[in-house]
């Protein structure tokens, strides 16, 4: 929803950044075009928070963001998909003075504030919410005789399994699995198989922490159309069940 809202305002964002004259503060130059988006962690898709870099590559995220993947074996970097070794990642202290140093205007009311602070601003800023409240609704890319599909299962947010915390996507489910429920040695059902059209809500993982690792890197909904591909998507589910058992 969030990456849909940054479109749809992006057009008017960079209007009103043309025609706002440049502060006389003493605040450090910016670039002129998208310097929020020049700051935005590329797997949330928001200005950083706590941001850390890789050393082989250089590239930057938040802190958070990164996290799943250090736990697993042989990570990759979720931009340039190289290997890189977890030790080697460190705080990005130059891109949090950067953080402190620039300014944006907020997309809703063009307020400018410090990137450091623009996550809290707009989580306060009554016109963002309006904005976001107002975003267009889905509607088919071309025109089509097929309805609208409804009542679609919430495949976007999860439970845990273990303790029952809600509103967990995909990477804070692992996140707060690993932190939590580590050594937890139950067996318990994947919350994000059994949203699936092909789950089953009875079988329980043997191992649900490295089931969550190996089998849930990417969301589903990247690569899997449900409403016309769900017979093929089962069958590869399946598939990869059967590889895995």
């Amino acid at each position: 929803m969030m990456a849909m809202f940054r479109s749809f305002v992006s057009a008017s964002t960079q209007l009103r950044q043309q025609q706002q004259p440049s502060s006389g503060s003493g605040s450090p130059a910016a670039p002129a075009e998208g310097i929020e988006s020049q700051f935005s962690c590329p797997i949330c898709l928001e200005v950083y928070h706590k941001p850390v870099s890789i050393a082989s590559c250089a590239h930057t995220f938040c802190g958070e963001c990164l996290q799943p993947c250090l736990q697993v074996t042989s990570p990759l970097c979720p931009l340039c998909r190289v290997p890189f070794d977890p030790k080697k990642v460190e705080r990005s202290s130059s891109v949090e003075k950067q953080l402190a140093s620039y300014k944006a205007p907020c997309r809703g009311c063009s307020k400018k504030v410090a990137l450091v602070k623009m996550r809290s601003h707009i989580a306060s800023c009554s016109k963002v919410q309006e904005q976001i409240a107002n975003c267009p609704k889905f509607v088919p890319v071309v025109p089509t005789s097929q309805p609208i599909p409804s009542n679609i299962p919430n495949r976007s947010t999860f439970v845990c399994p273990f303790c029952g915390a809600r509103n967990l996507d995909q990477q804070e489910l692992v996140k707060h699995c690993m932190d939590n429920h580590r050594n937890d040695p139950n067996k318990v059902v994947c919350p994000v198989c059994s949203a699936m059209p092909w789950g089953d809500p009875s079988y329980k993982s043997s191992n649900f922490l490295q089931h969550l690792l190996h089998r849930h890197k990417f969301s589903y909904d990247t690569f899997v159309d449900y409403s016309i591909d769900e017979e093929a998507a089962l069958q590869a589910a399946l598939a990869l069940s059967l590889a895995e058992n």
